[in-house]
């Protein structure tokens, strides 16, 4: 079911949100949390549809806030979406025009369950320092996107609570290198070299953590498109028995090659949307390696930046930049 409310006020939004609920015998009880999705552009189905996807493992609000603060007449439209239209969960879609776009925060407030944690969603441009948004600071998680919209100053504007999917979308290869650090031969690693594509802030994050985890020298290739057209493509971890090289071959296998084995092939498929925004709403507690990583990245391109640096074009350029 959805209804669309044209020149209308939170209040009205919440009444009627309630109304349509008990006319369709869909029930607030057992949301677990609420999900606002921070826009300043058109309406975006596709974030919709993968927080409508989410919600079959976290019943939820979604609460979508377009602000358009350019628009010259101050206007509060709304659209409410129950049942079959909204999954798991109940969606508002709220369009601000002019001064009905400032004060954001006042307009999420009154459509939040009680008692319910939030956690706010940036798929495309987001602020700098997240925590410091009027949205985002009363949210206990806060999610961005650096595909969409670059890392801009959230690298040094990072505070507890604050996430990334470009690192949500490396949970499978920090899983699959975790164990094969874990497998004989045990010999350490001594060097590593991550390889991925430009366009990629993923192949960043990648090498920031194992450089922090490993502790050893940690190269980032970054291969333009026609080379590499998205992601991580390789990780190889050097050591004095032989290379472990653990190598993308399309976007649902990698290949696993290491001395004296034969080639393994992986089941490595790249992550949809909704399934790493399903994996953020998990836990919305203080990501503490994603912070750690961040800072590491941070200390690298320092030391890149004294040192002077080349975008990587071929394999054996070992600078990164982003």
């Amino acid at each position: 079911m959805i209804e669309s409310l044209p020149n209308t006020s939170v209040s009205e939004v919440a009444k009627r949100l309630v109304s349509m609920r008990q006319e369709s015998g869909v029930s607030a009880l057992g949301r677990v949390l609420t999900l606002v999705i921070a826009a300043s552009g058109e309406l975006d189905e596709a974030a919709i549809e993968a927080a409508n996807h989410a919600s079959n493992e976290h019943p939820m609000r979604v609460i979508v806030l377009l602000t358009r603060p350019d628009e010259a007449e101050p206007r509060l439209d709304a659209e409410i979406r129950v049942g079959a239209d909204a999954g798991a969960s109940d969606v508002v879609v709220l369009s601000a025009y002019g001064a009905a776009a400032t004060g954001v925060e006042s307009l999420v407030t009154g459509l939040l369950l009680p008692d319910a944690p939030v956690a706010v969603w940036w798929p495309e441009d987001a602020p700098d320092r997240p925590g410091s948004d009027p949205v985002g600071r009363i949210a206990q998680r806060r999610i961005t996107d650096a595909v969409n919209a670059g890392w801009g100053g959230r690298i040094a504007g990072y505070s507890p609570g604050d996430t990334d999917l470009a690192w949500t979308r490396l949970t499978r290869w920090r899983e699959f290198l975790a164990a094969i650090l874990d497998q004989p031969p045990f010999d350490p690693v001594t060097s590593v070299e991550v390889v991925g594509s430009v366009e990629s802030p993923s192949t960043e994050l990648l090498a920031a953590w194992l450089e922090l985890a490993l502790d050893v020298p940690t190269s980032c290739v970054l291969l333009d498109r026609a080379q590499h057209a998205e992601g991580v493509r390789s990780v190889t971890l050097r050591r004095a028995g032989g290379d472990a090289v653990l190598e993308r071959t399309s976007a649902s296998r990698a290949d696993l090659r290491q001395p004296g084995q034969p080639t393994h092939e992986i089941v490595l498929p790249r992550r949809s949307l909704s399934e790493c925004l399903a994996e953020e709403l998990r836990g919305l507690h203080e990501d503490i390696m994603y912070g750690r990583v961040l800072e590491q990245l941070r200390r690298s391109r320092a030391a890149r930046g004294a040192a002077g640096t080349a975008r990587a074009t071929t394999p054996s350029t070992e600078e990164m930049e982003h």
